[in-house]
C-alpha cells in the first residue's frame, strides 16, 4: 500500500427518487475529487433510498431496483470514476435475475468495478443477503474491502475482510437512530430536533454525537479498526429516513482505531484524510492476525444452534409488514 487521500461521505438521500441521490453524488464527489481525494465513499443505499423500502411491496421495490453494472446508476458512478480519475463506492438495491440485493457498487477510473451485497440484509423479506465477502485491488496501489453496516457487527466478517488481504475497509451505513431491541443500544431521535437545526442546533448536535449516534458507534468501530490492522472509512445518512434520524458523523480511522478525520455537520458533508501507509505493517491489528492459530478456530466454524436470520435480530422476530 502507498499514501493516499480518502474521502467519506454523509449525505441525506430521498426515498425512491435516484435522479436526486445522484444529482448529489455527483456533485459531492466532484467537491472530493477537487480536494485530491483518490478514493470516495458514500453511504448505503443512497442511490435508492433505505429505510422506506421494508414497507415496499414486490412489485415496488423491483421497479426501484437496478441491475450491476448495466443499469443506469452503476453506469453514472463508473462513468463519474473516469471524468475525475477517482474511485468511487455507493449503495442502491440491486435486481439479479429474480432476486434482489442491497448492493454496494465501487466503480474504478481504469473501468474495473466491484460490488459487494449485504450478507446481513434486513430491510425487506424481499432482498436477498450476499453469501461472498468483497476485497478487490485498485489502481491507486491499495487493496480494498467492503462490508456494508450490519456486516461491520459480526466481528468475523471483519477479521475474514482483512485475512483476504484488504488495507482499506470501505463501511457505508444508514445508522444511528434505530429502534434497537437492545435496552442499551441506540434510541429512535426526535424528529422535532431536526425540524429546528437551524434556529437550535445544539439539542440536534447533542443527539447526533451521543447514545443513539456516534457514542454507539465508539464502542465498536475503532475497535474494528484496530484489531484487524485496517484504515477504515466510514460513510453514513444524514437526517430523514422514513421514520427514523441518521446521525452522520462520517469518519476516517486509522489502523489503531484512532479517528483521522470526522464531520460534526447537521447535513450534508465530505471529510478528507491522507493514509499514512507506513503505520499500517506495524500495527497492533497486523501483529495480532501474524500472531493467530488457526488450528484452533473450528468452533467459529461451527453452529450452536441460537443463531437467527438477521431479519429476526434487527425486527426483535417480527419480520416487517410490505404494504402496497
Amino acid at each position: 500500500m502507498r499514501d493516499i487521500r480518502v474521502a467519506a461521505v454523509q449525505m441525506q438521500h430521498l426515498a425512491g427518487d435516484t435522479r436526486h441521490n445522484l444529482g448529489r453524488i455527483r456533485e459531492l464527489a466532484g467537491l472530493a475529487a477537487g480536494q485530491g481525494a483518490e478514493i470516495v465513499a458514500f453511504p448505503e443505499m443512497c442511490i435508492t433510498g433505505y429505510w422506506h423500502v421494508r414497507r415496499l411491496a414486490r412489485p415496488a421495490l423491483e421497479a426501484l431496483a437496478q441491475p450491476v453494472p448495466d443499469g443506469p446508476a452503476a453506469e453514472e458512478l463508473r462513468e463519474l470514476a473516469r471524468l475525475h480519475g477517482i474511485t468511487i463506492g455507493a449503495g442502491l438495491v440491486e435486481r439479479d435475475g429474480e432476486r434482489l440485493y442491497n448492493t454496494y457498487v465501487v466503480a474504478m477510473p481504469d473501468g474495473r468495478w466491484a460490488r459487494h451485497r449485504k450478507l446481513h440484509a434486513f430491510e425487506s423479506p424481499f432482498i436477498s443477503p450476499g453469501d461472498d465477502y468483497t476485497v478487490f485491488d485498485t489502481p491507486h496501489g491499495c487493496r480494498v474491502g467492503v462490508l456494508i453496516c450490519y456486516d461491520n457487527n459480526i466481528i468475523e466478517n471483519v477479521r475474514a475482510t482483512a485475512l483476504l488481504g484488504a488495507e482499506i475497509l470501505l463501511a457505508p451505513h444508514q445508522t444511528g437512530g434505530c429502534a434497537s431491541a437492545s435496552p442499551r443500544a441506540m434510541k429512535p431521535i426526535d424528529p422535532g430536533l431536526w425540524e429546528r437545526r437551524r434556529e437550535d442546533p445544539a439539542p440536534l448536535q447533542a443527539a447526533l454525537t451521543g447514545p443513539s449516534g456516534r457514542a454507539w458507534l465508539m464502542r465498536w468501530l475503532p475497535a474494528r479498526a484496530h484489531d484487524n490492522g485496517l484504515f477504515l472509512v466510514f460513510s453514513n445518512g444524514i437526517g430523514p429516513d422514513d421514520d427514523e434520524i441518521r446521525t452522520g458523523n462520517a469518519m476516517v480511522l486509522d489502523p489503531y482505531g484512532e479517528i483521522l478525520a470526522e464531520s460534526h455537520a447537521l447535513g450534508d458533508d465530505i471529510v478528507l484524510a491522507d493514509l499514512d501507509a507506513s503505520v499500517q505493517p506495524s500495527s497492533t491489528g497486523r501483529r495480532w492476525l501474524r500472531a493467530r492459530r488457526p488450528g484452533l478456530y473450528g468452533i467459529l466454524t461451527q453452529s450452536t444452534g441460537r443463531e437467527q436470520d438477521t431479519r429476526q435480530v434487527r425486527f426483535d422476530g417480527r419480520p416487517p409488514e410490505p404494504e402496497g
